[in-house]
């Protein structure tokens, strides 16, 4: 799915420090705690960068990518977006890149920002038992405290997230009885408070199941809400029967003009079997080409290699996506596969210090890398197309070394690293030092 192929997106305007500071100054520290500040939204977004790094084309030994060629740029910014990509101009009195490479900022694809301990006291995960249902009794104990500073942590979160140079996030957010729509509305007044410096998409997720727990009713009112997709999880071993509640997400989400991301953990012949009902229900209404995507769904990892191929198919001719983290467990997911059939594949943190798990960092890059160890992903080329995992899909170079991005027009909305190239970034998780989000410097 394109960047603008969903209509609503909230749009975060309400933070960023000074430029002149960040830039002629040199590096801010990367904490969450002082990413932000209040902006003159008054001032127009037109600046000039010079010495900044963009990469220019691959360097070959033969017919064997060995390098990454680049070059310093001076990027004219005005209102928002690219101006103009010009020669360098050293001696001028532009801000100062200082020769940091300029990418694509990152996009965390898989987030639950509406639930997290992150922003308060440490807490570890307690012990699981009785699978999804047994969290989602623990959920219903201790999601009326989280609601509390739900709205404060979500805005911690998001700083985390810009400090690791994400600029986008699909957050799932709780619709349950025991939230009810609170978990919306506060994450909403989070996003509200933020106004200049991220971007989101929503999607209502029936954490408790749609007829496990009877949020039917509370699903059908977040739909006529300002979010972005009609979420799922696990038809057959929390709903009991794939194709009800599977049909009650697509009508929904076709009635309301939603897209679809329907968590899916099965693994066994239900995941298969639901990832194969929803392929058809795509193909039936071809409106959700493009709009579907379910997330994790483990059953890829368990299939054989030519059940994986034919699968990957089938999910790239109807234009659904897989999206995830990396790694689960000791699951690894068939990522180069899926990529080979076009398969639009994406990730993020998922969770981030929350009761399901403790590990997330906020960093996206962090996932390509972790991928890119997974996959043996280790020459040149390869570890430049990793970055994609971090980026939507969106590469300085094409697979030819064609320069493809930035270009005058393109949304100024980009990071500042510390590295030499996309591979080396991957490689080695460098250090993002400046977040630019629609001309604003927000890190």
């Amino acid at each position: 799915m394109d960047q603008g192929s969903l209509s609503r997106k909230h749009f975060i305007r309400n933070s960023s420090l000074a430029l002149a500071g960040l830039m002629a100054g040199g590096h801010t520290a990367a904490t969450a705690a002082t990413i932000v500040a209040p902006v003159d939204q008054t001032k127009e977004r037109n600046f000039m960068l010079k010495n900044v790094r963009l990469e220019t084309g691959f360097e070959y030994d033969g017919e064997e990518i060995i390098g990454t060629q680049t070059a310093l740029f001076s990027i004219e910014i005005s209102n928002g977006k690219i101006k103009a990509i010009l020669p360098n101009t050293p001696q001028s009195d532009a801000k100062d890149a200082k020769g940091l490479l300029m990418l694509p900022a990152f996009s965390d694809m898989h987030i639950h920002l509406d639930k997290t301990y992150y922003g308060g006291p440490w807490k570890a995960t307690r012990r699981r038992s009785g699978g999804v249902k047994g969290m989602i009794a623990l959920e219903q104990q201790i999601l009326p405290e989280l609601l509390k500073t739900s709205t404060h942590r979500a805005e911690k979160l998001i700083e985390l997230l810009q400090s690791n140079g994400s600029s986008f996030a699909r957050s799932h957010v709780n619709i349950d009885p025991t939230s009810k729509l609170d978990s919306l509305v506060n994450l909403q007044k989070a996003l509200e408070n933020k106004k200049d410096s991220f971007t989101a998409e929503l999607v209502a997720f029936p954490q408790h199941g749609i007829y496990y727990t009877k949020s039917e009713s509370l699903m059908k009112e977040a739909a006529t809400m300002d979010i972005d997709f009609i979420g799922g999880v696990d038809p057959y071993s929390l709903d009991g029967q794939i194709e009800k509640a599977t049909d009650f997400i697509v009508k929904l989400a076709l009635d309301n003009q939603k897209g679809i991301d329907i968590h899916l953990h099965e693994s066994g012949e239900s995941g298969l079997k639901t990832v194969e009902y929803l392929i058809d229900k795509v193909n039936e209404n071809p409106s959700l080409k493009g709009k579907t995507f379910l997330s994790h769904c483990f059953v890829l990892g368990r299939l054989e290699k030519a059940q994986q191929e034919k699968i990957a198919e089938k999910l790239a001719e109807a234009q659904v996506g897989i999206v995830s983290t990396v790694p689960f467990g000791s699951l690894i997911m068939p990522i180069p596969t899926l990529h080979k059939y076009g398969v639009n594949v994406q990730v993020g943190n998922d969770s981030i210090i929350d009761h399901w798990n403790t590990f997330g960092s906020g960093s996206v890059l962090q996932k390509a890398n972790v991928a890119a160890q997974l996959y043996g992903y280790s020459t040149e080329f390869d570890l430049s197309r990793a970055l994609k995992l971090a980026t939507r899909n969106v590469l300085p170079l094409d697979d030819q070394g064609k320069q493809q991005w930035p270009r005058t027009g393109d949304d100024a909305t980009f990071v500042l690293i510390d590295a030499s190239c996309s591979a080396e970034a991957v490689s080695r998780i460098s250090s993002v030092k400046s977040l630019v989000h629609q001309g604003q410097l927000v890190y």
